[in-house]
Protein backbone atom coordinates (compact mmCIF):
# COMPACT_ATOMS: atom_id res chain seq x y z
CA UNK A 1 0.00 0.00 0.00
CA UNK A 2 1.41 3.61 -1.17
CA UNK A 3 2.18 5.32 2.04
CA UNK A 4 -0.10 8.59 1.08
CA UNK A 5 -3.04 5.64 1.17
CA UNK A 6 -2.41 4.35 4.40
CA UNK A 7 -2.78 7.62 5.57
CA UNK A 8 -5.99 8.44 4.17
CA UNK A 9 -6.67 5.24 5.53
CA UNK A 10 -6.18 6.12 8.70
CA UNK A 11 -7.36 9.46 8.35
CA UNK A 12 -10.66 8.13 7.97
CA UNK A 13 -10.93 5.24 10.54
CA UNK A 14 -9.82 7.75 13.15
CA UNK A 15 -12.55 10.61 11.76
CA UNK A 16 -15.16 7.63 11.64
CA UNK A 17 -14.05 6.16 15.24
CA UNK A 18 -14.06 9.32 16.94
CA UNK A 19 -17.81 10.20 15.21
CA UNK A 20 -18.97 6.74 16.40
CA UNK A 21 -17.55 7.49 20.17
CA UNK A 22 -18.91 11.32 20.17
CA UNK A 23 -22.44 10.29 19.09
CA UNK A 24 -22.80 8.41 22.75
CA UNK A 25 -22.32 11.66 24.45
CA UNK A 26 -26.07 12.59 22.83
CA UNK A 27 -27.58 9.29 24.28
CA UNK A 28 -29.83 9.27 27.01
CA UNK A 29 -28.36 9.95 31.22
CA UNK A 30 -30.31 6.62 32.22
CA UNK A 31 -28.42 4.88 29.40
CA UNK A 32 -25.40 6.53 29.74
CA UNK A 33 -25.13 6.05 33.95
CA UNK A 34 -26.18 2.82 33.60
CA UNK A 35 -24.01 -0.10 35.31
CA UNK A 36 -23.79 -3.76 33.44
CA UNK A 37 -24.48 -6.56 35.92
CA UNK A 38 -20.93 -7.84 35.47
CA UNK A 39 -20.01 -4.35 37.76
CA UNK A 40 -18.72 -3.15 34.64
CA UNK A 41 -17.83 0.45 33.40
CA UNK A 42 -20.81 2.74 33.02
CA UNK A 43 -20.94 4.70 29.18
CA UNK A 44 -20.04 8.13 30.98
CA UNK A 45 -17.14 5.79 32.46
CA UNK A 46 -16.00 4.42 29.04
CA UNK A 47 -16.07 7.87 27.66
CA UNK A 48 -13.25 8.79 30.11
CA UNK A 49 -11.70 5.92 30.10
CA UNK A 50 -11.17 6.45 26.41
CA UNK A 51 -10.31 10.27 26.90
CA UNK A 52 -7.58 9.39 29.75
CA UNK A 53 -6.27 6.36 27.45
CA UNK A 54 -5.97 8.54 24.15
CA UNK A 55 -4.31 11.88 26.68
CA UNK A 56 -1.33 8.95 27.26
CA UNK A 57 -0.73 7.56 23.91
CA UNK A 58 -0.74 11.12 22.59
CA UNK A 59 2.09 11.78 24.73
CA UNK A 60 3.89 8.64 23.19
CA UNK A 61 3.01 9.89 19.07
CA UNK A 62 4.31 12.90 20.17
CA UNK A 63 7.40 12.06 20.96
CA UNK A 64 7.51 9.72 17.87
CA UNK A 65 6.66 12.33 15.86
CA UNK A 66 9.04 14.47 17.09
CA UNK A 67 12.06 11.67 16.94
CA UNK A 68 10.75 10.39 13.46
CA UNK A 69 11.24 13.89 12.07
CA UNK A 70 15.18 14.01 13.57
CA UNK A 71 15.48 10.59 11.68
CA UNK A 72 14.68 12.02 8.59
CA UNK A 73 18.35 13.32 8.53
CA UNK A 74 19.66 9.98 9.07
CA UNK A 75 17.66 7.67 7.46
CA UNK A 76 16.54 6.97 3.69
CA UNK A 77 12.95 7.62 3.94
CA UNK A 78 12.29 6.18 0.39
CA UNK A 79 14.57 2.87 0.89
CA UNK A 80 12.27 2.05 4.47
CA UNK A 81 9.10 2.86 3.14
CA UNK A 82 10.70 0.12 0.06
CA UNK A 83 10.36 -2.46 2.86
CA UNK A 84 7.50 -0.99 5.03
CA UNK A 85 4.54 -3.65 6.09
CA UNK A 86 1.99 -1.62 8.18
CA UNK A 87 0.73 -4.52 10.84
CA UNK A 88 -2.81 -4.20 10.61
CA UNK A 89 -4.45 -7.19 11.48
CA UNK A 90 -2.69 -7.47 14.69
CA UNK A 91 -3.29 -3.83 15.30
CA UNK A 92 -6.99 -4.94 14.27
CA UNK A 93 -7.65 -7.01 17.37
CA UNK A 94 -7.21 -4.10 19.66
CA UNK A 95 -10.38 -2.77 18.10
CA UNK A 96 -12.35 -5.92 19.22
CA UNK A 97 -13.87 -6.41 22.46
CA UNK A 98 -12.62 -8.80 24.86
CA UNK A 99 -10.15 -9.90 22.30
CA UNK A 100 -6.98 -10.67 24.64
CA UNK A 101 -6.58 -9.94 28.44
CA UNK A 102 -5.08 -6.43 29.78
CA UNK A 103 -4.81 -5.13 32.86
CA UNK A 104 -5.16 -1.11 32.97
CA UNK A 105 -2.68 1.22 34.70
CA UNK A 106 -4.85 2.68 37.28
CA UNK A 107 -4.22 5.93 36.09
CA UNK A 108 -6.08 5.13 32.85
CA UNK A 109 -9.04 4.35 35.28
CA UNK A 110 -11.96 6.43 34.97
CA UNK A 111 -12.33 8.78 38.62
CA UNK A 112 -15.25 11.25 37.24
CA UNK A 113 -13.04 13.95 37.90
CA UNK A 114 -14.49 16.21 34.46
CA UNK A 115 -17.55 16.83 33.34
CA UNK A 116 -18.92 14.92 30.53
CA UNK A 117 -18.72 18.50 28.57
CA UNK A 118 -15.16 18.10 29.22
CA UNK A 119 -14.30 14.71 28.47
CA UNK A 120 -16.37 15.18 25.08
CA UNK A 121 -14.31 18.22 24.41
CA UNK A 122 -10.76 16.28 25.27
CA UNK A 123 -11.88 14.18 22.59
CA UNK A 124 -12.65 16.04 19.83
CA UNK A 125 -8.98 18.16 20.69
CA UNK A 126 -7.57 14.47 20.52
CA UNK A 127 -8.59 13.72 17.41
CA UNK A 128 -7.53 16.91 16.24
CA UNK A 129 -3.89 16.79 17.65
CA UNK A 130 -3.84 12.73 15.60
CA UNK A 131 -4.85 14.53 12.40
CA UNK A 132 -1.96 17.52 13.11
CA UNK A 133 0.04 14.12 13.02
CA UNK A 134 -1.18 12.73 10.57
CA UNK A 135 -0.50 16.13 8.25
CA UNK A 136 3.00 16.54 9.94
CA UNK A 137 4.22 12.81 8.59
CA UNK A 138 2.49 13.19 5.41
CA UNK A 139 5.78 11.75 3.67
CA UNK A 140 6.06 8.71 5.43
CA UNK A 141 8.17 10.01 7.83
CA UNK A 142 6.58 8.06 10.49
CA UNK A 143 7.93 5.21 9.82
CA UNK A 144 11.50 6.54 10.78
CA UNK A 145 10.64 5.58 14.28
CA UNK A 146 9.61 2.89 16.47
CA UNK A 147 8.83 2.05 20.12
CA UNK A 148 7.69 -0.67 21.91
CA UNK A 149 4.14 -1.27 22.94
CA UNK A 150 3.09 -4.02 25.10
CA UNK A 151 -0.24 -4.25 24.69
CA UNK A 152 -1.27 -7.50 22.87
CA UNK A 153 2.54 -8.51 22.35
CA UNK A 154 2.23 -6.00 19.73
CA UNK A 155 6.11 -5.00 20.18
CA UNK A 156 7.98 -1.86 17.84
CA UNK A 157 5.27 -0.21 16.17
CA UNK A 158 5.87 3.12 14.21
CA UNK A 159 3.93 6.15 14.81
CA UNK A 160 1.14 5.84 12.54
CA UNK A 161 0.55 2.08 13.68
CA UNK A 162 0.46 4.30 17.21
CA UNK A 163 -2.43 6.50 15.88
CA UNK A 164 -4.52 3.67 13.95
CA UNK A 165 -4.25 1.82 17.53
CA UNK A 166 -5.39 4.66 18.96
CA UNK A 167 -8.46 4.68 17.10
CA UNK A 168 -8.61 0.91 17.49
CA UNK A 169 -8.72 1.02 21.45
CA UNK A 170 -12.11 3.98 20.80
CA UNK A 171 -13.60 1.07 18.22
CA UNK A 172 -12.94 -1.44 21.14
CA UNK A 173 -15.04 0.45 23.72
CA UNK A 174 -17.50 1.66 21.13
CA UNK A 175 -18.57 -1.76 21.05
CA UNK A 176 -18.27 -2.40 24.75
CA UNK A 177 -20.54 0.49 25.05
CA UNK A 178 -23.09 -1.04 22.44
CA UNK A 179 -23.00 -4.42 25.01
CA UNK A 180 -23.95 -1.49 27.68
CA UNK A 181 -27.17 -0.39 25.63
CA UNK A 182 -28.25 -3.87 24.78
CA UNK A 183 -28.33 -4.77 28.62
CA UNK A 184 -30.13 -1.63 29.34
CA UNK A 185 -32.49 -2.33 26.50
CA UNK A 186 -33.58 -5.71 28.49
CA UNK A 187 -33.85 -4.45 31.86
Amino acid sequence: MDIKDLIIEIRNHLTDTFGHIDSWFDRNIELREYKPKNDGWTIDQILEHIGLTNHFLLILIEKGTKKALLNVNQLDIQEQLQSYIFHQDKLTEIGLHKSFGWIRPKHMEPKGEKSLQEVRQQLKDQLNQCLDYLDTLKNGEGVLFKTTMTVNDLGKIDVYEYIYFLAQHGKRHIAQMAKNELEFDSV
